[in-house]
């Protein structure tokens, strides 16, 4: 399924994009909160990355798509929706990543926007997560304009008393709170999200001490 939103397309992920995301993975910028810097083998990407995603939209509908400008046609970076491998409940796992250039412009959230609004409306689970580093605000600023609110800090001890913010925290919205705030947009009163609106509408995570977005 290729989903169009206002400035990117998003279609399945090909073999034809390894090149591009073998690439995107070499920057240690973008791989900062993810491997600590270290590019994914391209191999990884060719034999597992991709057939994996492929395998998962032909069981599931969810999967990886490749973020395209909708106007030059530029390869921006990916978002994925993956069904978790030991999970009873009804929920997908979102993620995502884009070029170093791509980061500011509210693409992120743009497009997170559309998949979970795919997730809920077309494939109609009950819960989607995502997790990063605590200290990846950027990532966690996504994650709450698109209304998911924390739900999990995942820390040692030792991380828990570090002031450098170590471990990993979880981000989730569940259907009936979509439900409530698409309901608020179709009565008027709530504005529905734009790529230029402010954050404001979405709700606020809980406070936890010493972890603050």
């Amino acid at each position: 399924m290729i989903l169009d939103t206002v400035r990117l397309r998003l279609r399945p992920v090909a073999l034809s994009d390894v090149d591009a995301m073998v690439d995107l993975d070499s920057d240690p910028a973008v791989m900062r909160y993810v491997s600590g810097g270290v590019a994914t083998p391209r191999e990884v990407i060719e034999e597992w990355v991709v057939p994996r995603a492929q395998a998962e939209q032909r069981a599931h509908r969810s999967g990886m798509w490749t973020a395209q400008d909708r106007y030059s046609s530029a390869f921006r970076g990916w978002f994925a929706l993956r069904t978790p491998r030991h999970s009873n409940r009804s929920e997908l796992e979102l993620s995502y990543r884009l070029r170093r250039d791509s980061w500011g412009h509210g693409l992120a959230t743009e497009a997170a926007h559309a998949l979970l609004t795919m997730s809920f409306s077309e494939i109609g689970v009950e819960r989607v997560f995502a997790s990063t580093m605590a200290v990846n605000t950027a990532s966690r600023r996504v994650m709450e304009k698109i209304g998911m609110r924390l739900s999990a800090i995942h820390m040692s001890d030792d991380e828990l008393l570090s002031s450098a913010g170590g471990g990993e925290v979880e981000y989730e919205l569940l259907r009936n709170h979509w439900e409530t705030t698409t309901m608020r947009w179709s009565e008027g009163t709530a504005q529905p999200w734009s790529p230029t609106a402010p954050a404001s509408w979405a709700p606020r995570h809980r406070r936890v001490p010493g972890l603050t977005a």
